[in-house]
This record gives C-alpha cells, sequence and structure tokens, in this order.
C-alpha cells in the first residue's frame, strides 16, 4: 500500500473511532476481502491494506506516530514485515491463514492441514447435446476436452527427468512456515505456506523442460460416452477419475456430463410419460375410426370409438421413454382434437344439411349463398 494512504479511509472509520470501533471495521472488511472467500481481482490487495491499515490503528505507539506525522515511518502501512505481504497459495476454509485469522468469527480450531498431502484433482463439467429421440434411445459416443493431466515426462514430480526434487531448505519439508502477524487478539505466531516449495515440502533444483516444474501439463483428452436410454433434459452423469490431475500424487477428479436435450416438434415429455396432440375429423369422431398414431418407436394404430367427444386422451402402454430409475417404459397419452373444416365442397354442405335437418338442428345460411338468393 502506498504511503500516503490513509489507514482511517481504508477501514472507513472517523479518527475518534473507538477500539471496539476499529475492530469491528476490520473484521467486517477482512472477512469481505479474504481471498479465500472472496475471488473477484484485486481482492488479496484490499486484503492486505486492510490488514496494513489496523495494524497501525491498532498499536497506540503507531496510531498517534500516525495521527501526528501522517505516516509511520516504514514502508508502506505496516512496513510489511508483519506477513501480510505475502498469502502464498489459499486453499479454501481449510488454509491455515483463514483458520488461524478467523477462528474467532467461525470456531475453527487453528490447526494447519498438511499443504503437502495429496490432494484430488479438479471436478470438471461437459454439456452433451442430445435430440429428443436420442435421449429416448440412448446412444454411445466419444467426446473430447482440454483437462490438466500429470506430465508424462517427469510423472508429475515437476523434475527434470533423471533428477528428484529435493527436502525444501526453507520449511525443511514441512510446507508451511511460522510468520508472527497482528490479530484481533494482538500478535500471534500463525502457519503461512511456504513460498519457496509452495506448500509441497519438496524444492525442485532442475525443472521439467516439458511442465517447467509445474508436474502438470494441459492436454485434449477422449472418452467414450454411453448415455443410458431415458435421460432427461438437465439429467447429469459421473465419470470418476476423468477430470483433472491431482496435486501431490493424490487422484484424479471427476468428470460431470450434464445432458441438454432438445426439444421435439411432434411429442412432449415428462418423465417417461410421452404426451401426443391427435387432430382427428368430426365423421371420424362421430362414426368411430381406426388410426394412425405417431410414437418414438414408429406408427400403430389407434382406435377411436363412436362418439368421442374433443380433449379424450388414451393410453398406448409402454411406447413411453424408458423409466431410467427402474425398469420397462412409460406410457403414450394420445389426447385428440376434432377438427371443424375451413372450406366444404358442395356434396359436403348437402350432407351436413340433411344431417341437422334429422337431428332437428337450425343451422345458418353461408354469406354467399344469401349473397346468390339477392340477386
Amino acid at each position: 500500500m502506498a504511503e500516503q494512504m490513509n489507514p482511517y479511509d481504508v477501514l472507513g472509520v472517523s479518527k475518534d473511532a473507538s477500539d471496539d470501533e476499529i475492530k469491528k471495521a476490520y473484521r467486517k472488511l477482512s472477512k469481505k476481502y479474504h481471498p479465500d472467500l472472496n475471488h473477484e481481482p484485486g481482492a488479496e490487495k484490499k486484503f492486505k491494506e486492510v490488514n496494513e491499515a489496523y495494524e497501525i490503528l491498532s498499536d497506540p505507539q503507531k496510531k498517534a506516530q500516525y495521527d501526528q506525522f501522517g505516516s509511520t515511518g516504514q514502508q508502506g502501512f505496516g512496513g510489511a514485515g508483519n506477513g501480510y505481504g505475502d498469502f502464498g497459495g489459499f486453499n479454501g476454509f481449510g488454509g491455515s491463514g483463514f483458520e488461524d485469522i478467523f477462528g474467532s468469527f467461525f470456531g475453527g480450531g487453528g490447526q494447519s492441514r498438511s499443504q503437502n498431502a495429496p490432494r484430488q484433482g479438479r471436478d470438471l463439467q461437459y454439456e452433451m447435446h442430445l435430440t429428443f429421440e436420442e435421449a429416448i434411445f440412448g446412444k454411445k459416443t466419444e467426446i473430447e476436452y482440454t483437462r490438466e493431466a500429470t506430465c508424462k515426462a517427469c510423472h508429475g514430480t515437476g523434475a527434470k527427468p533423471g533428477t528428484s526434487p529435493v527436502t525444501c531448505s526453507k520449511c525443511n519439508g514441512r510446507g508451511f512456515i511460522q510468520v508472527e502477524r497482528q490479530t484481533p487478539l494482538g500478535r500471534m505466531m500463525t502457519q503461512q505456506e511456504c513460498d519457496v516449495c509452495h506448500g509441497t515440502g519438496k524444492e525442485i533444483k532442475e525443472k521439467c523442460p516439458t511442465c517447467h516444474g509445474t508436474g502438470r501439463i494441459s492436454e485434449k483428452h477422449a472418452v467414450e460416452v454411453t448415455v443410458p436410454a431415458g435421460v432427461e433434459d438437465g439429467n447429469q452423469m459421473r465419470l470418476q477419475g476423468q477430470g483433472e490431475a491431482g496435486y501431490n500424487g493424490g487422484p484424479y477428479g471427476d468428470l460431470f456430463i450434464i445432458f441438454d436435450v432438445a426439444p421435439s416438434k411432434t411429442f412432449k415429455r415428462d418423465g417417461s410419460e410421452i404426451y401426443l396432440d391427435q387432430p382427428i375429423s368430426f365423421v371420424q369422431a362421430t362414426l368411430g375410426a381406426e388410426i394412425p398414431v405417431k410414437t418414438v418407436y414408429g406408427d400403430v394404430k389407434l382406435n377411436i370409438p363412436a362418439g368421442t367427444q374433443t380433449g379424450t386422451t388414451f393410453r398406448l402402454k409402454g411406447k413411453g421413454a424408458p423409466k431410467l430409475r427402474g425398469s420397462g417404459n412409460g406410457d403414450e397419452k394420445v389426447t385428440v382434437h376434432i377438427q371443424t373444416p375451413k372450406k366444404l365442397n358442395k356434396k359436403q354442405k348437402e350432407a351436413l344439411k340433411m344431417f341437422a335437418e334429422a337431428s332437428n338442428e337450425k343451422v345458418s345460411e353461408g354469406f354467399f349463398d344469401k349473397l346468390k338468393e339477392k340477386f
């Protein structure tokens, strides 16, 4: 932090703020910007500023010196000698820095987990697009994606082939070092990831030319996927060990395939049930008929009883989708809708008029028929 920065402005408190007000502001801001919780750009820098500001305002001597001279006479706010200048790697809520500094907020124990212990690699996601029919019947396919894999040249050690990593000279293989830090409870000794070995406990003298010492490379990876019959939009499938390479000899992560199923122009689906809207004519509904009906397995014959009303639903047993969790198939439900013809020829009109007369029904004559009579 630049020397001219004002610690009161950084913490958002006034010059006459009490110790409790300063501590409360510090806790709020340090929690907000801690890199374990905030991954936005600039959060780590802001976190350092907040800690340096608090180091001044929580120390009566430094606070008095700043109030009188506008400076503590050290580099930045706190002179970077408090250990806040180097945070190393952040490893989620299990990281030593988070637990030591924020144990009072979250009830953490303050015990650092081993930074050089084997850790599983990162899980990955892959979105697979399927047609409506592919989701019904399933399929086998090969997918390709990019992932971080173990370097084959050095077998993940990061060392040049023929050489091996040595015990870190700074942390003696522990992966962390002890630093003194200013906390809301006063100065405390905390653990911090070693800046030489970055928590591995091993120091690489000659780096692998393939992975440049990381032990990992980016590669295109292909895997065969068997899509089960009956998957639905939004379902996911886990492929164990197909994610990214682990750390310190840990296992690969997993690959989660998310299915994106396109809608059908003909059918609708709800679970294992498939729905179809089927138009029929007035005559078919009145006299009854046997009509062809579409299913995902091909056309079948459906018997329409005489006197069927519009909106009636028929069930085609076993013509639905396979049950993903269970055996057998669902059903297809066919809802019929009687269509009213928009145009009739002369014979059709005469037949309907005769039907109306036989039924003692009154019908209005068409506009053109009325117009013809006038002339």
